[in-house]
């Protein structure tokens, strides 16, 4: 794994892992986390996609992890990250991509798939799709942008299972939320330990950002791409209604269930990872 960084068309820094494949037999991957996240999320996922033969490439988007933040909040919005990942594939010389979208990441799929459709080879979307179910869009209000501090390490992976619990009800071992907590805090001065991101970026999902546009047309968007659809089984985000309303509108998605997984799955628990490898061995 190399980390990199990345400058973006409006002086962003922008840092991403990359993750060389053993044996290359593909196109590369683009990973894309949630609101929230950054590349670390995918951390345990890239290196089993990497020894599958694709290269993978796991950027933390703008305003997160070790990517610089924006002194301008209106840019945090998903086409304009999507726009920093048509540079970043770009920069690194990458005609064609698969890419697996988490929540947040796969709303940029979407809009990659309409604005730049011949930069997918494929397209995973994991736990999200053109409509957001009110209740967890309400939950995700609830925390998003509101800072969080811990004194230790264990008061962080607390705070992680009091936000995350209702999505991994099966997780109750110590170790999983101390994982998770490294994953979306970090060590600041003075022995702080804080969210690893700039608390603006929620404002695309703050009430006052209007109502939700019509994301049908991207999801149309996707057609005469392969895609894979993972949903948790217990998810608050992407509703049943909305799958079959997708699969109704393209037929041949591939739709995956992981159980006893909320929003989202980590793509790692068995059901996600086979439903994914299997799409990925059949992909560009």
């Amino acid at each position: 794994m190399i980390d990199s960084h990345f400058t973006t068309a409006d002086g962003r820094r922008i840092h991403f892992r990359d993750y060389p494949a053993p044996a290359p037999a593909g196109v590369p991957v683009l990973c894309l986390h949630g609101l929230t996240r950054n590349e670390r999320d995918f951390e345990e996922l890239a290196p089993r996609i990497a020894e599958l033969g694709r290269r993978v490439i796991a950027p933390s988007q703008r305003g997160r992890g070790l990517s610089d933040r924006d002194p301008d909040p209106q840019r945090y919005t998903p086409a304009v990250y999507v726009a920093d990942m048509l540079t970043l594939l770009d920069e690194l010389g990458v005609e064609k991509a698969v890419f697996v979208g988490t929540s947040m990441g796969g709303l940029m799929t979407m809009i990659a798939a309409a604005q730049a459709p011949g930069r997918l080879a494929g397209a995973v979307l994991n736990d999200v799709g053109p409509e957001i179910d009110p209740v967890g869009l309400e939950r995700i209000r609830g925390y998003a942008g509101v800072p969080k501090t811990a004194a230790d390490w264990a008061e962080a992976a607390e705070l992680c299972r009091q936000i995350n619990g209702v999505a991994f009800p099966a997780e109750q071992g110590e170790a999983f939320w101390l994982t998770f907590a490294r994953r979306i805090f970090r060590e600041a001065p003075a022995g702080r330990i804080e969210l690893d991101y700039d608390p603006d970026i929620a404002r695309t999902v703050s009430p006052t950002a209007g109502p939700p546009s019509d994301l049908w047309p991207l999801f149309d968007a996707l057609k005469p791409i392969p895609t894979l659809v993972i949903r948790g089984a217990i998810t608050d985000v992407l509703m049943t209604s909305t799958v079959e309303e997708m699969r109704r509108r393209k037929p041949d998605v591939i739709v995956a269930s992981v159980p006893e997984v909320g929003h989202a799955p980590f793509m790692t628990e068995p059901a996600g990872w086979d439903a994914l490898s299997a799409f990925l061995r059949a992909a560009g």
